[in-house]
């Protein structure tokens, strides 16, 4: 079938590529000239995914129209803070009976929609699937053994979306709790961060595994809050992947948490870093979600306190230790 992949980043290249792989004719949109010219003519991503050697059927376009018209199946892949843009520039040339398939992870900022709810809303009237898990990029670049969630109301579409994707490498489940599937992928970027500042305080494993037992019981409980299965963060979506972004060489979301407990400035952090950490983008809304809903999550507050704020990290955690006793469940 015809599939259409919206995002050149690195996550949106491999998803790609799978899709080309599997025998589908897929077209990915990319805003970089240089990402459309090395795929095209390298079948590399240079720039975002380099070193991974993708499918020779796999095409590239800056067209949007070109890149999206007729597709049967469109990956969203932009990043959390311009995926209502992108995703609404194209909504015109979006086939009426297209799958729409939600792939970027996060909250978006002023609304605090989640990221299908932003797909909804740019291009309404289609079913929207959610795919999230722990997977890295490069590693499923690489065809190594993954697993993830299709996420939908909608039987049939998590389905679609779950025969289109699986092969030998990669791994699809089907949920129909497409909240907690969501919120599992957006917050474990904060979790993430958060890990990634104990790293850089020089704190050690003991710390690591309460902050992320911990984290988890905060993605639990704002899940459950907005509706989401508490079983679901049990899951890929959940707990597998909350411990691949907290402990992984890989990612990103880990090395700006690293450098922000080593003492640098977001702003110093951020200006070397090209691609986004979405674990910053999210902190904020999570935080305001968690105020909306009137739940606790005392590691969300501190993280963004510490991004935005000018909190200090290690005060953070002793705050965080200080805090009043309580059972552990809640």
């Amino acid at each position: 079938m015809r599939c259409s992949v919206v995002g050149g980043g690195a996550w949106g290249t491999a998803l790609a590529d799978l899709l080309a792989r599997a025998g589908h004719h897929t077209t990915i949109w990319a805003r970089e000239p240089d990402v459309v010219v090395a795929i095209n003519e390298q079948h590399e991503n240079t720039r975002f995914l380099r070193g991974a050697a993708l499918d020779k059927r796999l095409e590239a376009s800056n067209v949007m129209d070109v890149a999206i018209a007729g597709a049967e199946l469109i990956v969203y892949a932009a990043p959390s803070h311009v995926l209502r843009e992108v995703a609404s520039s194209g909504a015109g040339d979006v086939a009426p009976r297209a799958i729409l398939v939600v792939a970027t992870k996060g909250i978006e900022r002023d609304s605090l929609a989640i990221m299908t709810g932003v797909i909804r809303e740019s291009v309404p009237n289609r079913p929207v699937v959610a795919l999230s898990g722990p997977s890295f990029a490069m590693e499923v670049a690489q065809r190594q053994p993954t697993a993830v969630v299709a996420a939908s109301e909608n039987g049939d579409a998590a389905a679609f979306v779950q025969n289109a994707f699986s092969a030998d490498s990669f791994r699809v489940y089907t949920s129909d709790d497409i909240v907690g599937v969501e919120l599992g992928g957006a917050l474990k970027n904060v979790m993430a961060v958060a890990t990634g500042v104990v790293e850089g305080l020089g704190l050690g494993f003991n710390s690591r595994a309460a902050l992320i037992t911990r984290g988890l019981a905060e993605m639990v409980r704002l899940g459950t809050a907005m509706g989401a299965r508490p079983s679901t963060f049990a899951g890929l979506a959940g707990i597998g992947d909350l411990v691949l972004t907290c402990t992984g060489a890989l990612s990103r979301n880990r090395a700006v948490g690293i450098e922000i407990g080593k003492g640098k400035s977001l702003a110093d952090v951020l200006a070397t870093k090209e691609t986004v950490a979405e674990g910053v983008v999210t902190a904020r809304g999570a935080a305001a979600l968690a105020k909306r809903h009137g739940v606790e999550m005392p590691i969300v507050d501190c993280v963004q306190r510490v991004l935005f704020e000018g909190f200090a990290a290690r005060d953070a955690i002793g705050e965080l230790m200080r805090r009043e006793l309580r059972a552990e469940e809640d």
